[in-house]
C-alpha cells in the first residue's frame, strides 16, 4: 500500500486488514489465485470512467458484475461514458490493473460511485491503488472512508 494512502486510512481510524498476493490485472486472474479466494467478504473492482464533458468517476462493484453503462449514463445525466486511459490514471497516481475506490484520496474531482450492493455488505475487499495487495475492510470502515472524502460521492443500485 502505497504511504499516501496509509497515512490517510490512519488519520481518518478507518479500519483494514492487508491481504498481500501475487499480482493481479484483472477479475479472471484474481478469481484463480487460492490466496485471493481464502479473503474474507465480497471482492470487488472498480472501473475509472470519463463522461463526455472530462469529468471522472471511480465506481466500485462486485468483482464479478457487469457495469450497464447504459444505465449509469441515464443516472449520471451524461451522454456517454469510457473508460480513462492511463495517461488519465496517471493524473490521479493510479494505474490500470491497480484501480480502487481508494484512489479518491487524490483529487477532490473525482465522483465516488458505490453500488449498493456493496455498500451493504459486512466485508468487502478492494485493492489499495495496488494489485500485489487487498485491503479487507468492514462495513462501518467503508462508511468512515466514504464520508471522510471531500469527494461528490453517492451509493446506488448498478
Amino acid at each position: 500500500m502505497d504511504e499516501n494512502l496509509k497515512y490517510y486510512l490512519e488519520k481518518h481510524n478507518i479500519g483494514y486488514v492487508l491481504h498481500k498476493h501475487k499480482a493481479v490485472f484483472s477479475v479472471a486472474e484474481s478469481s484463480k489465485s487460492d490466496i485471493i479466494k481464502k479473503i474474507p467478504g465480497l471482492h470487488c473492482k472498480t472501473l475509472f470512467l470519463k463522461d463526455d464533458k472530462g469529468k471522472y468517476y471511480l465506481v466500485g462493484l462486485r468483482a464479478d458484475k457487469r457495469l450497464d453503462i447504459k444505465n449509469l449514463e441515464r443516472h449520471l445525466k451524461v451522454k456517454k461514458l469510457k473508460f480513462g486511459s492511463e495517461e488519465e490514471l496517471g493524473k490521479f497516481n493510479l494505474k490500470a490493473g491497480s484501480v480502487s475506490i481508494f484512489g479518491a484520496i487524490y483529487s477532490s474531482d473525482i465522483v465516488l460511485i458505490i453500488d449498493k450492493e456493496v455498500w451493504e455488505s459486512n466485508i468487502v475487499g478492494f485493492h489499495p491503488n495496488v494489485n500485489t495487495e487487498t485491503l479487507e475492510i468492514r462495513h462501518e470502515d467503508l462508511a468512515r472512508y466514504f464520508n471522510s472524502l471531500p469527494n461528490k460521492n453517492e451509493i446506488i443500485e448498478l
